[in-house]
């Protein structure tokens, strides 16, 4: 019980200071730099494979769900008219 009390606490330590150290400027910056003074760097997105992908299987995701319902409610629709068809007759 008590070394899972130490546990929790240091735990909570170690997750409670992870953002004050996130927070610190890096160790070359010691002062403001203006945009322009920047060295001109290419506007990159280095996780566009990843973000293609993800968007595509969202996609594939949503036209199988609406397949799905498609099918069924054709289904549903074709035992209506069988229903009405034996009610009739």
């Amino acid at each position: 019980m008590r070394l899972r009390r130490i546990l929790i606490a240091l735990t909570s330590v170690v997750l409670l200071a992870s953002p004050a150290v996130a927070l610190q400027p890096p160790a070359g910056q010691s002062e403001f730099v203006p945009v322009n003074s920047l060295p001109a760097a290419a506007d990159t997105l280095p996780a566009a494979p990843l973000l293609i992908t993800a968007y595509a299987f969202v996609w594939l995701a949503v036209m199988v769900y609406v397949w799905t319902i498609w099918r069924r409610l054709n289904k549903v629709e074709d035992e209506m008219r069988t229903l009405e068809q034996k009610t009739r007759g």
